[in-house]
């Protein structure tokens, strides 16, 4: 037997008021008296058979049962407010939502974007960032911009660039005592690392370089996002593993410097992803058109 769903707007009172531990402010939020929340939140109470509050010392705690119901109970309400914003935007073909990581974010796409708004001013661009692979299903998100080889199941993958691997440091790493002078002298020098997919480029390009993969491994500083990485090598913290996207802008502006010549292309490279099988809203076809010109004319 199914058992009955208890009252909505006890429940809404519960999940403010064990937001905030509060009634008060409970009550302000939901535009109701505190008198209304203390009748609904006992309300809720009776229907349940159990406390969902107690006071102490003048403050309000949640029982163990009410601790243990409360992250399904916001859980059901976060839900319903996606499927609600889902369902007002499904008309809504002005707004744009695209998924990519942080650091391609932060370093390349951000500094273009106010060109793509400038030629269309009608669309309104929201940008998420996440590892995770998107759920196109959810309709939260209209396109992600990812790494790999492009085979994604059930999914359009757009080529748009590959990266090339090479260090970098700040320029006045160079101008200081300790030489920089050819891939050798890495062995005496802090090595920048990223993590999140990043892990092998410098082995990588310590091979190809002829040197030992091992240099790879002496001490050094470790990131997460290659944002950060950049950033430390600009800071100059050390010698960094640049890729082409994350450090171009950096370069033209003589924030990083290439020491060597030596570079590396990436076994993989970025594309615009997108669900497969039906035609495009005007607002992801105008973006797909600029970021692939964007690419390609290096603006």
């Amino acid at each position: 037997m199914t058992a009955r769903l208890p009252s909505l707007n006890g429940l809404r009172a519960f999940e403010a008021a064990a937001r905030h531990l509060s009634f008060t402010n409970a009550a302000s939020e939901l535009n109701v008296t505190q008198t209304a929340i203390s009748h609904q939140i006992r309300r809720l109470e009776e229907e349940l058979g159990m406390r969902l509050f107690v006071r102490q010392n003048r403050a309000l705690a949640l029982t163990p049962q009410a601790k243990a119901y409360l992250p399904g109970v916001r859980a059901a309400f976060n839900d319903l407010r996606l499927a609600t914003d889902r369902l007002l935007r499904r008309d809504d073909d002005h707004v744009l939502t695209v998924s990519t990581l942080a650091s391609l974010a932060a370093k390349w796409l951000l500094p273009r974007l106010s060109k793509f708004q400038e030629s269309h001013p009608g669309i309104d661009v929201r940008i998420t960032t996440s590892t995770s692979l998107v759920d196109f299903r959810s309709g939260d998100v209209d396109a992600a911009i990812r790494y790999g080889r492009g085979h994604w199941s059930g999914l359009r993958a757009d080529w748009l660039m590959a990266d090339e691997l090479f260090p970098v440091c700040s320029p006045a790493l160079l101008k200081g005592g300790k030489p920089l002078r050819c891939p050798e002298d890495l062995a005496n020098w802090t090595l920048l690392h990223s993590s999140g997919g990043y892990d092998d480029d410098w082995r990588l390009w310590l091979t190809a370089a002829g040197l030992p993969a091992d240099i790879s491994k002496q001490p050094g500083l470790s990131f997460d996002l290659i944002l950060m990485t950049v950033q430390a090598a600009i800071d100059g913290f050390g010698v960094a593993m640049g890729r082409t996207s994350y450090v171009e802008a950096d370069i033209a502006n003589g924030r990083l410097v290439v020491p060597f010549k030596i570079t590396l292309p990436a076994d993989a490279g970025f594309y615009l992803v997108s669900p497969e099988g039906k035609s495009d809203p005007p607002k992801l076809a105008a973006f797909r058109q600029w970021l692939q010109a964007s690419v390609q004319n290096k603006t």
